[in-house]
């Protein structure tokens, strides 16, 4: 069935309310991990790509803010995040965006995979032609 409006705003308001918290969990392991690397140590490929991520998160969390803070400028987030579809942090992703964005990276990497194999393909006969 239909959620009514005030479900929907509850769900919306613990929807934000976990990706602030997610974010704030991100912030406070990427301060340790520059402090590590202040100190000489050296990241992971993993922590680092995590670092990157979280810097990432924060700068996208500046225009997100003025949303939040400029009276009812929360009713034009919907129109900017279609125009603007990477300005939320991705702490503020929903399952289903996630999703669609994998979907997108598969198709993309089938068919470079496919492009590459015709080519691979083509230089072959090539080959054979100037070989035979």
């Amino acid at each position: 069935g239909k959620k009514s409006l005030r479900q929907r705003a509850v769900e919306e308001l613990k929807h934000y309310y976990k990706g602030f918290h997610l974010l704030w969990t991100d912030t406070k392991v990427a301060a340790r991990m520059v402090w590590r690397l202040l100190h000489g140590q050296v990241l992971t490929r993993r922590e680092r790509r995590r670092l990157l991520r979280t810097c990432a998160d924060l700068f996208r969390l500046v225009p997100f803010l003025v949303f939040v803070i400029v009276p009812f400028m929360e009713f034009l987030l919907p129109v900017f995040l279609k125009l603007f579809p990477d300005m939320l942090p991705s702490t503020f992703e929903t399952e289903s965006k996630r999703e669609e964005k994998l979907k997108k990276k598969l198709n993309a990497r089938l068919e470079l995979a496919k492009f590459l194999r015709e080519t691979i393909t083509e230089m072959a006969k090539r080959n054979k032609a100037d070989s035979g």
